[in-house]
């Protein structure tokens, strides 16, 4: 049975099936992927991903056309996997998490958090599910730095 990805995302409202992404490995603990950009931009084109599934995030590479890096974004997601279509859906939680190549760490869209939680999009053990899992993210990039968490490509 092929596997597929979803992302499912709160702000906007939105399910999307990752049909182009080129799943280069997976197993019970991570899924690895290559990809382009959905809608054309000018900052990045392509890159790779690496959704730790029990861990809570999804570590990306953000590729520019030659291949020199823009940033690592990191979204806090959830995990559900759905056995019978072989399907993971991988529900963006909204903190992210950008590191630059000069190792600047920024957290970011934690307002849409916030306002997603306000407007009940997410319930309560959402907002504590993604609060907890930044945290445990940013200690590890605090600690070890961001490469441990890049797979090799």
């Amino acid at each position: 049975m092929d596997i597929k990805l979803y992302r499912k995302r709160f702000i906007p409202n939105e399910t999307v099936l990752l049909r182009d992404d080129i799943i280069l490995s997976c197993d019970n603990e991570k899924i690895i992927t290559k990809w382009n950009v959905l809608k054309p931009r000018k900052d990045f084109t392509h890159g790779y991903s690496c959704y730790y599934i029990n861990d809570g995030y999804k570590i990306s590479s953000y590729l520019k056309d030659d291949e020199s890096l823009l940033c690592y974004y990191c979204d806090i997601i959830k995990t559900e996997y759905k056995s019978r279509e072989g399907a993971y859906i991988f529900t963006d939680l909204l903190a992210d998490v950008k590191v630059y190549p000069d190792k600047t760490v920024k957290v970011v869209d934690l307002d849409e958090l916030a306002e997603a939680y306000e407007k009940g999009l997410i319930t309560k053990n959402e907002l504590s599910m993604a609060l907890r899992q930044l945290d445990a993210l940013l200690k590890i990039i605090y600690s070890s730095g961001i490469k441990q968490l890049v797979p090799e490509t």
